[in-house]
């Protein structure tokens, strides 16, 4: 195994979790950006305001996207496993 098939594991893994990570992200900003504005407009500077939207966002992203983000990250595991034989 040299430096390029492990620079290669590393990339793939981390291009990995960045694509299964960034609608929740995304989604949570979004919504914190949201409530940012609101709490801008309306003068309303509670600190745990934005706490509740943003869990509730991401339960339900995770609730949405879980099977996907299962099935992906069960795919890139399994390439992984075939690839030992090769290394």
């Amino acid at each position: 195994m040299d430096i390029g098939q492990i620079t290669n594991l590393m990339r793939a893994g981390i291009m990995q979790v960045l694509i299964l990570i960034a609608p929740v992200l995304l989604a949570a900003l979004i919504v914190g950006l949201i409530v940012a504005i609101f709490q801008a407009t309306t003068s309303i500077q509670e600190q745990t305001l934005t706490f509740l939207p943003k869990m509730i966002t991401i339960f339900a992203m995770l609730a949405l996207l879980g099977g996907w983000m299962f099935s992906a990250l069960r795919d890139y595991t399994i390439t992984l496993f075939r690839n030992i034989a090769r290394m």
